[in-house]
């Protein structure tokens, strides 16, 4: 093995990690911990809300929303400040330590709220920790989240034939972070508090910061800043721009943490740039565009439009169909009693079953000229996740004699759904980086992961219709429970399915109109 002047590993030839860098198990680890801490809250979020402040499911649904929105749309920024600025390592740190924070912050519950007449009584001081917590994990997303992955693809030589497998390694990592914390802080905190579960997810980010502090070594330098004379120059308030860009994360806080308490201010924010950014690639495809670059932008833009669709269907998981789960499920299986945040679980522990399945299909039906293209994966990803909704509407039709549906609906849905995911999700951005002209790459990315965001938003207005009156944060009748989901999960089977009927129909004219991109 050969060695640097330095004595250090020669990054070409380093594979202390199963034939790999390294520094993959730095960022492995480091992702699965952020993904634990992620994931062990996400799915508490509105039970918490619901169950312990007794907000309304109207809105706790527009909390997840906003909170959830935010999350997706800060990585463009963190994104942006590292390649510029930062360099990814200290904006993987100062993102980690904000999470840190803000993930132990959530664990302070306050005193549960209590109902006197009619009226709810509210610990607001510790609604407010609860908000400036949560703004403190969007902004923590925000800086490691796309950078984490960055640094992955900086440990491999361009043409070095562990890209792919490094990778696949990478993403086991985040799946396996889902599992497992979706499992453990979903028990701790539905069975022996809310502050147990948050708690766990805040030790978990808290662990992967650590190890990604320690392994710095084996990340050969990749993940520095690229020009350190930029980074300590002066900005126009008089700081380095280092220290600029810290302290504009905190406001951002500051910022975020309002926002999640005036619900409007985050769809306003997103209605509007959805707006703004498609004028502007209006007038880009008229404008600079020849007719084969204007034909394929035309197909990212609809292609991109279509995953709002899905994902707002997707992201059910967190808001009505957790509610679904805690409300009107019979929740043992095999014997075994899961609480409603735990079936969480299934979609990351469907992706470990299936994601070599579909590798395997997709090489073999390329192989013999049968891969369906992308616009076809797409159709196939949305009608999936339109009949997962199916699944819940025939379980609902047969439940047993306490009215509950059996869990095992909501594992065909998850099943389904995962199914979905797995057609659509791995070749999205593989999209955007052949279809999107070369100097718009960065801008048709953004506006990938704003079209994600955008879906949150959506996905609670979608649930808030099927929001249902509480007492002490416990439905009433379960029978009218059920009725308002099943009403809802009917339409959202029959948008699915429209949708990608509608997209099925057009993928003969989008496949022409990518001019030989598969």
């Amino acid at each position: 093995m050969t060695t640097t002047t330095a004595g250090a590993i020669d990054p070409a030839n380093d594979t202390g990690f199963f034939g790999h860098p390294r520094g993959l198990y730095v960022c492995f680890a480091t992702e699965l911990w952020e993904r634990f801490s992620f994931y062990g809250m996400k799915y508490l979020l509105l039970l918490y809300l619901t169950k312990y402040h007794l907000f309304t499911d109207a809105n706790g649904l527009e909390v997840l929303g906003g909170y959830a929105a935010m999350v997706y749309a800060m990585p463009v920024i963190g994104g942006l400040l590292a390649d510029r600025y930062l360099g990814m390592r200290k904006a993987v740190v100062f993102g980690g330590i904000l999470l840190v924070l803000g993930h132990l912050g959530m664990a302070f519950e306050g005193e549960q709220a209590r109902m006197v007449g009619d009226d709810v009584v509210r610990d607001d001081r510790a609604l407010q920790v609860f908000y400036f917590s949560l703004a403190l994990i969007v902004m923590g997303v925000g800086f490691l989240k796309p950078n984490i992955s960055t640094i992955v693809g900086q440990l491999y030589g361009k043409d070095d034939p562990r890209r792919d497998s490094g990778f696949t390694i990478f993403y086991m990592g985040i799946n396996l972070g889902s599992f497992t914390a979706t499992l453990l802080c979903g028990y701790l905190g539905e069975t022996y508090g809310w502050g147990y579960g948050f708690g766990a997810a805040g030790i978990g980010m808290l662990i992967g910061l650590i190890t990604f502090l320690r392994g710095q070594k084996h990340l050969h330098g990749h993940a520095d800043p690229k020009d350190e004379a930029k980074l300590k120059a002066k900005s126009p308030i008089g700081l380095s721009n280092e220290l600029t860009i810290y302290l504009g994360g905190i406001l951002g806080v500051v910022v975020a943490w309002q926002m999640l308490q005036f619900h409007g201010a985050v769809g306003f924010a997103l209605n509007s740039l959805a707006v703004a950014v498609l004028a502007g690639l209006t007038w880009f495809i008229a404008v600079k565009c020849d007719p084969i670059e204007r034909s394929r932008m035309i197909v990212l833009i609809i292609l991109t439009m279509s995953t709002v669709v899905f994902w707002a269907l997707f992201e059910q998981s967190a808001a009505s169909m957790t509610l679904y789960a805690d409300r009107v499920m019979d929740r043992n299986l095999l014997g075994i009693d899961f609480t409603a945040a735990q079936f969480g679980s299934l979609n990351a522990m469907f992706i470990f079953m299936f994601a070599p399945l579909f590798a395997w299909l997709w090489t073999t039906l390329g192989r013999h000229g049968l891969e369906p293209n992308t616009p076809v994966k797409f159709a196939l990803g949305i009608a999936q996740a339109g009949l997962g909704f199916g699944a819940l509407v025939i379980g609902a039709s047969n439940p047993d004699q306490a009215g509950l549906v059996s869990g095992w609906w909501m594992v065909l849905a998850y099943l389904l759904h995962t199914m979905g995911e797995l057609c659509l999700s791995p070749v999205g951005l593989s999209a955007v980086t052949k279809l999107a002209v070369p100097s718009v790459v960065g801008v048709m990315m953004g506006s990938w992961f704003l079209a994600t965001a955008y879906s949150e938003f959506v996905a609670v207005q979608l649930a808030k219709l099927a929001a249902v009156d509480t007492v002490g944060g416990e439905v009433a009748d379960v029978s009218v429970a059920l009725a308002s989901y099943t009403e809802l999960f009917t339409s959202l089977l029959w948008v699915g399915l429209g949708v990608a009927a509608a997209l099925l129909v057009i993928s003969p004219l989008l496949k022409r109109m990518m001019h030989g991109v598969h």
